[in-house]
């Protein structure tokens, strides 16, 4: 089979089991995320590229403004670390061997998101995942750093960038092979402790507890906020769901989850939120939006319910 665009999303995606396994995170990210693009080149074949990173990736000065695309990237933290690390190797490859400039068969553009939350996470050491296993339990959610501020928004915000991004590589259009912001409007940015309490409106027998000093602190950025004008001005790309939104999605999902006991109808409730989603960026006119709904619906035709299911069922 010959894709036509790679979406390279796999990765060792935590800040905690970065200092548990530090080789093991650089191997996943960054020596991944090369063997990605080593094979496209040796089995020369005309795809595209798509490679997801982080905001994380930026170094990070704990200033007030959004990070920029051509910001200087760098990380603390193995995690960090490992996700630039990979965006240099991104752009080495970029200029090397599928410069755009020198009409290479292969587009590749890199992503960089903010704080994802939605429905389905259950990994461990994530805010969300943690607040729902925690209630789902009848325990409170012990809360590291609550003042620390991120950039939330729901998946299938950035997701939809990626989808914007993958069509302009398949319209052939050069300029696009770069790397891009996708994340939320200001009013989404801000502290853990808020989204808690904004996911207790939605769960009120949500509880959270500060964590103690039961074991040594590990380095995690205070402030972090992303500039995502570049994706507003050149793909005409915005967020469609404010915070509350994203939380109140978020936190339906996982309370039908807990309280159905099995994975019945969660399908259904995924392509409940993803027409939700879609019906709401028409309305608006965010979603990379020029011109009419039609726009939209072909820019859309790959998250069809058929394809979305079977992606879900995996």
């Amino acid at each position: 089979h010959q894709p036509d665009v790679i979406f390279h999303m796999a990765a060792q995606p935590l800040v905690k089991t970065s200092y548990q396994y530090p080789r093991e995170t650089f191997d996943s990210n960054t020596t991944g995320t090369l063997n990605i693009l080593k094979s496209v080149r040796t089995l020369d074949i005309a795809t595209h590229l798509i490679l997801i990173t982080t905001d994380k990736a930026y170094q990070n000065l704990e200033l007030v403004y959004g990070y920029r695309e051509v910001d200087a990237l760098g990380g603390y933290d193995p995690y960090s670390a490992s996700k630039a690390a990979a965006e240099l190797v991104i752009q080495s490859y970029l200029k090397s061997f599928f410069n755009p400039e020198e009409q290479s068969k292969v587009k590749v553009a890199s992503v960089r998101a903010g704080n994802v939350i939605g429905g389905g996470d259950q990994g461990h050491y994530r805010i969300v995942p943690d607040i729902v296993q925690a209630t789902a339990k009848g325990e409170p959610v012990i809360v590291r750093n609550p003042d620390a501020i991120r950039p939330w928004q729901h998946v299938l915000e950035p997701l939809s960038g990626y989808l914007l991004l993958g069509k302009k590589l398949l319209d052939n259009e050069l300029h696009y092979c770069d790397a891009w912001n996708f994340g939320p409007e200001n009013e989404s940015v801000v502290t853990v402790e808020e989204l808690v309490n904004t996911a207790i409106q939605y769960w009120p027998v949500i509880h959270w507890e500060l964590e103690g000093a039961r074991e040594e602190k590990q380095h995690e950025a205070k402030l972090l906020k992303l500039d995502c004008s570049k994706a507003r001005f050149n793909l005409n790309w915005t967020p469609v769901w404010e915070f509350e939104d994203c939380v109140r999605y978020t936190v339906k999902w996982y309370k039908d989850f807990y309280q159905d006991g099995t994975n019945n109808g969660m399908t259904e409730r995924s392509l409940y939120d993803l027409a939700s989603y879609v019906e709401d960026a028409k309305t608006k006119k965010k979603f990379g939006l020029t011109a009419t709904e039609a726009t939209f619906d072909n820019r859309m035709q790959c998250l069809n319910e058929s394809s979305l299911s079977r992606v879900l069922e995996c």
